[in-house]
């Protein structure tokens, strides 16, 4: 909210989506089946835009993975793409690599719980939800805590998919395609989730076209540090686009 009102007073049209099951979005995490499911909401909404019409995406944390396969579906509708300490996957990268990546680096989940779907299926999906140490002490630690409180009380779960190859072919992306959209990378280097080294490994594996750096930005740069989040400007397109989960970040 406060870099949307920060955004819409320079003069852009700005669109916030919820992914499906996240924030207020309406569908419940056990109903998405596939990561496809999860990021429908954006591709309908760029499916929806004008020929003519051109965005730049903006995708925190998971968001990451969102605005790539966007990136990869609708090349010609994307101005820029920006990732706010986010996933950024490229041709050579896949999402399934960083996220196992991710996973690998992560010191500690704390009070973070995981849960596996009672399900047939032999590769069955689960959910994760973060917990209240694991906000404070690792997302949130430098933001408001206003801002905590907030977050803790429309707190939801995220869904992880435990068929590996379909979450592999359904972010796979193309130089063809994806490679041909301007990045931009917005380091926070205080995140204590997808932290500093990890996002300048991505930036050095797939160089976007600018960087740019906030010092004292936790995981939540939009709260801990408003101002210097979004430094978006472009001559040629007024639309700007937040592909965001909410307060269900992975």
């Amino acid at each position: 909210y406060k870099v949307v009102t920060l955004l819409k007073s320079a003069g852009h049209e700005v669109t916030t989506l919820d992914m499906a099951a996240s924030g207020i979005h309406p569908k419940q995490v056990h109903e998405l089946d596939s990561v496809t499911d999860y990021y429908e909401p954006l591709i309908e909404f760029l499916r929806s835009l004008p020929q003519e019409q051109r965005v730049i995406l903006v995708g925190h944390s998971l968001g990451g993975m969102c605005i790539s396969v966007a990136m990869e579906l609708f090349p010609n509708k994307i101005a820029a793409a920006v990732f706010v300490t986010a996933f950024m996957p490229s041709p050579d990268v896949s999402f399934l690599s960083l996220l196992q990546e991710y996973q690998q680096r992560l010191d500690s989940s704390l009070d973070t719980k995981i849960t596996v779907d009672d399900s047939p299926n032999e590769k069955p999906n689960g959910s994760m939800l973060f917990g209240p140490q694991f906000l404070a002490t690792k997302v949130y630690q430098l933001s408001p805590p206003e801002d905590l409180s907030l977050a803790l009380s429309l707190l939801r779960p995220a869904r992880s998919y435990g068929d590996e190859e379909l979450l592999q072919e359904k972010t796979r992306v193309t130089k063809d395609n994806h490679g041909t959209v301007a990045k931009v990378f917005i380091v926070c280097q205080q995140d204590k989730v997808l932290d500093h080294e990890f996002q300048l490994s991505m930036i050095e594996r797939n160089p976007a076209n600018d960087v740019k750096v906030i010092a004292d930005a936790d995981h939540m740069p939009m709260f801990s540090k408003p101002k210097s989040a979004l430094c978006i400007s472009s001559r040629n397109c007024r639309h700007v686009l937040l592909a965001t989960e909410c307060v269900c970040w992975i």
